[in-house]
């Protein structure tokens, strides 16, 4: 029997729902993408480049998972390689310099699990991304568009605002991966996703994310045009704000205390 949470997950893993390119493309009108990581090569897998929202300059960045079969191959079914957070970590550091707010757009099952991606610092990599995030002095908001799975999420969700579309999901692990360490038997991924505590409402309780944005008429123009005011409302207050860092730090301190989470609501956009 499929638990809700399980639900959830194959919301999340839909083939129609909108990829992180629908979102940059339909909120900003003027998207040029950069590539490449200055070290190894392009990873298709994370796309990011420079446009405007309503009149602010961002820098966007996304984990792409493409839409037909051809395009999820090229892009590693949005499983990103080492050289892709270091993409994104050079636009983020691109981003800083020029004053730039970043908004990151995050649906992955997980970091690419390769021994080529181990072998050129996979986790170096991540961790790099972790690091720098917390300390870049330019405003962050992630958006979980799908699936947030693992560091793999977590390398582009060290954010001042972290907000959630409500199917989407958001875990340490797969719920496959979890059933198959903890039991051996991959066919229990219904009940660990249960376990997980995954979705956008137990997210929410946790404080681990600010805000749940109901999923009413995704992927039309409508949804866009509201994300976009509302991405600019919050882009103002953060760019207004001195102690940016140090609020923050208060952020990622006060995870797993929902009671003291400032904030936080699920919310119809």
């Amino acid at each position: 029997m499929s638990t809700p949470a399980y639900e959830k997950v194959r919301l999340a893993r839909a083939n129609k729902r909108p990829t992180g390119l629908d979102y940059i493309r339909n909120l900003c009108g003027d998207f040029f993408e950069l590539h490449g990581d200055r070290r190894f090569r392009d990873d298709g897998a994370i796309v990011g480049g420079v446009g405007h929202l309503r009149g602010i300059p961002v820098t966007f960045i996304a984990i792409e998972k493409g839409h037909s079969a051809r395009e999820r191959m090229a892009r590693s079914f949005g499983a990103p390689h080492p050289e892709g957070y270091r993409k994104a970590l050079r636009l983020m550091k691109q981003a800083e310099k020029f004053h730039r707010p970043v908004v990151c757009f995050v649906d992955t099952s997980g970091a690419y699990c390769g021994v080529d991606a181990e072998e050129r610092g996979q986790g170096q990599a991540i961790g790099e991304n972790l690091m720098e995030m917390m300390t870049l002095g330019v405003p962050i908001i992630s958006l979980l568009i799908g699936e947030g799975g693992s560091g793999g999420a977590l390398a582009l969700a060290v954010a001042d605002r972290v907000w959630m579309l409500e199917n989407a999901v958001y875990s340490v692990i797969s719920p496959e991966g979890c059933a198959s360490i903890l039991w051996k038997d991959v066919g229990r991924a219904s009940e660990a996703a249960q376990r997980l505590k995954l979705t956008a409402r137990d997210a929410l309780d946790l404080g681990v994310v600010e805000t749940v944005l109901h999923e009413r008429d995704l992927g039309q123009p409508s949804f866009y045009g509201r994300l976009a005011q509302r991405l600019e409302e919050e882009l103002q207050v953060l760019l207004a704000q001195e102690d940016l860092l140090e609020r923050r730090y208060a952020r990622f301190r006060s995870f797993g205390r929902p009671q003291t989470a400032p904030g936080r609501e699920e919310t119809q956009l």
